[in-house]
């Protein structure tokens, strides 16, 4: 696990553990406040105990950790135009990952946002319990006007498994116990024109003081929807991109393109010029429920994946989601019945010779508790090296 990157190691304060009282104290107490008062307040959120393992091999050494995730997410309708939310994650660790000590404590506890809302509580050494902020804003509309002020999502993208306009929260596909996705300590003004288009302008800051700015435009035209976006990452790199999405017979047709540069000084002298990365993909829902997906990714540019702690990082941008000039997904997913979902998953980086696998089972043990298992196997040359990996997940998860 040495190839885990140890990013900002955050202090235990006094703030973080009054956060996280608060929010388990809520978790009992507001369910009957939102009750009462279902139209000005509502709480909703999950609980997952989750166990993994990580292996090169079955004869090898395993690297076994538990985490414990609560999420709150709680919103208020304060009159018919202002809405107000607060959600938070509680993560509770325990296992041979806590023992690397404060590289993999600063990993859990790194806060990229302008203002720092996440707080190692407790950083013993086989213990780590985390409490962030992700989503803090206030939301304003008016007739065809909207405003919305602080940490929170703001989705560009129109593809399934990677969003090169997405320049405001990149994501990994492979963290998929993170559905909400990160936020952004930004501003974002939205004018619609029409029930089928929307202006947009977004402004974010980052912990660097480093600004990304930029507007996007999206349309209707022959059952399609368009968008074109432009504007400035990370204060210094020029972005200009577009979108799609719409049908081609019983298929959904999507992608979406970006060109990033110039990009300024980088200590990797082959990454200096410009970057263009454009994916596109196709993707079915049948009768019965199953689904099917494909995308490709063409990348001018693309990272040295030198470790698989990379493909998890929450550090990189919409420009460093490609490993190889060449990407390819897919995906099947088979409604087995109407509570056991099966699914299998594989992309290939044809730069490293590597693949990624990832079959997966989820089934619905009740209305609001699923049980889910996942594997994850990679494969690829990394250093000139032959390097394998395998990461295993049983997940329950409980809905409120």
């Amino acid at each position: 696990m040495s190839n885990w990157n140890s990013l900002s190691m955050l202090p235990e304060n006094m703030l973080g553990k009054s956060v996280f009282i608060l929010s388990v104290i809520s978790s009992f107490y507001f369910p009957g406040l939102a009750q009462e008062k279902e139209k000005m307040i509502t709480l909703n959120g999950y609980l997952t105990t989750m166990q993994s393992s990580m292996f090169d091999s079955i004869s090898g050494p395993f690297l076994n950790e538990n985490l414990v995730h609560n999420r709150l997410n709680f919103k208020a309708y304060l009159n018919d135009k202002i809405t107000f939310a607060a959600e938070f994650r509680n993560r509770l660790f325990t296992g041979d990952m806590v023992r690397y000590g404060r590289p993999y404590a600063g990993l859990i506890g790194d806060d990229d946002g302008m203002i720092d809302m996440s707080w190692n509580i407790i950083e013993e050494q086989s213990v780590l319990l985390n409490t962030t902020v992700d989503r803090l804003w206030l939301d304003l509309h008016y007739n065809k006007f909207q405003v919305t002020l602080g940490r929170q999502r703001i989705n560009w993208g129109q593809t399934f498994v990677w969003n090169p306009n997405d320049i405001f929260n990149a994501y990994s596909y492979f963290d998929f116990d993170y559905a909400e996705r990160p936020g952004s300590d930004a501003i974002r003004l939205q004018f619609f024109p029409s029930s089928s288009s929307v202006a947009e302008f977004a402004l974010k800051a980052d912990a660097e003081n480093d600004i990304t700015a930029a507007g996007l435009y999206r349309f209707n035209v022959w059952n399609y929807d368009f968008q074109f976006l432009a504007g400035l990452m990370n204060r210094d790199e020029a972005v200009i991109g577009a979108g799609w999405s719409g049908p081609v017979g019983s298929m959904s047709f999507r992608g979406e393109g970006t060109w990033f540069g110039p990009p300024g000084q980088y200590e990797d002298a082959h990454r200096q010029g410009s970057t263009f990365l454009i994916t596109a993909g196709l993707d079915r829902i049948f009768t019965n429920n199953s689904t099917t997906q494909v995308q490709l990714m063409y990348c001018s540019n693309p990272l040295d994946l030198d470790s698989f702690s990379n493909i998890y990082s929450g550090t990189f941008s919409s420009k460093d989601l490609a490993f190889s000039e060449f990407t390819a997904f897919g995906q099947f997913t088979w409604a087995a019945t109407p509570l056991l979902n099966l699914t299998i998953a594989a992309m290939w980086f044809p730069d490293q010779e590597g693949y990624f696998a990832g079959p997966s089972m989820d089934y619905s043990l009740s209305e609001n508790l699923d049980f889910s298992l996942i594997w994850q196997h990679f494969n690829a040359l990394m250093n000139r090296e032959r390097t394998r990996i395998n990461l295993c997940f049983l997940r329950l998860k409980y809905s409120f």
